[in-house]
């Protein structure tokens, strides 16, 4: 998932900050399955500590351990476990519609509980919405 790699420590500050905005649509419209899409993801989730997984539900899912101070952030703020880091995870989830296939997609940090539970914090980050904007424009979707 490297290609959202970068925007982790922003994507942190934003997360944890109060905002007045409204919700992100981080949402598109295809006119056919989106196949590539879902490919790209699959291979963009390849690195080291990265996990790929279709769930159930039809939906993809990426996660990765955080940077150190990233996971060490959480960690402090959420009452995390040190024995089991937290991870971004981004999913993916299409429907089918009139019009074709609904994708829409999520970004949350998950953080483990010392009590086994887990916290998931939702992450809001312009930059992450331009960017699935162009990758979904890139592969045939409209983004909205």
């Amino acid at each position: 998932m490297r290609l959202f790699h970068f925007l982790s420590p922003l994507a942190l500050i934003v997360a944890c900050t109060p905002q007045d905005v409204s919700e992100p649509s981080r949402s598109a419209q295809f006119n056919d399955y989106p196949t590539r899409l879902f490919e790209t993801f699959e291979m963009s989730c390849t690195g080291p500590g990265d996990s790929f997984r279709k769930l159930p539900d039809s939906s993809f899912e990426c996660s990765e351990y955080l940077p150190p101070e990233a996971a060490a952030f959480l960690i402090l703020t959420y009452d995390g476990s040190p024995q089991n880091l937290p991870k971004s995870v981004m999913r993916l989830n299409p429907s089918k519609t009139a019009s074709g296939y609904r994708v829409d997609a999520s970004l949350v940090f998950r953080v483990p509980q010392k009590a086994g539970s887990v916290v998931e914090v939702p992450v809001e980050s312009e930059a992450l919405d331009q960017a699935l904007a162009r990758l979904y424009r890139a592969l045939g979707g409209s983004p909205g």
